[in-house]
């Protein structure tokens, strides 16, 4: 009996996730969109919280293709304190939609196709800068990839241990 309540919840769960990231955008393939993915990963719950206040989630689930340097919630935990609730507030929006579209790219960029000392130019208008070590590190301006290449219907992820801020 406790399965079946285990099993329910569970399955309630996903329902509700699904609904809150504005359902389970799929392509053919079965491969989810960008929040979809980042919402399943578990690491991300604060960017897709972000997304969601700055209304970019219809955004980012459109037809792209996108590349994302995706802070985990680490990266914003880091964040001085106050700093997201003061984002989060309604007279800061456009603040905070800058910085969002800061961690975007038009186009699919896998890591393979990053090179060390390339430019990207962002959504929002600014450049991030690639830059990668000796030992294969990929940076992206003072932040570390670390996890790459997280493929979505409609682009990559690849996430970061600290939140860009523009120039």
């Amino acid at each position: 009996m406790g399965r079946i309540f285990i099993g329910l919840a569970l399955v309630l769960t996903l329902a509700f996730a699904g609904v809150a990231c504005g359902g389970n955008d799929e392509d053919e393939n079965g491969a989810a969109d960008i929040v979809d993915t980042a919402f399943a990963a578990g690491s991300f719950t604060t960017l897709t919280s972000l997304l969601e206040d700055a209304g970019l989630v219809e955004t980012l689930q459109g037809d792209g293709p996108f590349t994302v340097f995706a802070p985990t919630d680490e990266a914003f935990d880091a964040l001085p304190e106050g700093t997201l609730d003061e984002l989060s507030k309604p007279e800061n929006a456009e603040q905070l939609e800058q910085i969002l579209l800061y961690h975007v790219a038009e186009g699919e960029v896998m890591s393979a196709d990053l090179s060390d000392g390339q430019q990207v130019t962002t959504i929002q208008g600014g450049t991030v800068t690639v830059g990668i070590d000796d030992g294969g590190t990929v940076t992206i301006n003072d932040a570390t990839v670390v996890q790459p290449d997280v493929e979505a219907s409609n682009g990559v992820i690849h996430a970061i241990d600290a939140v860009l801020l523009p120039s």
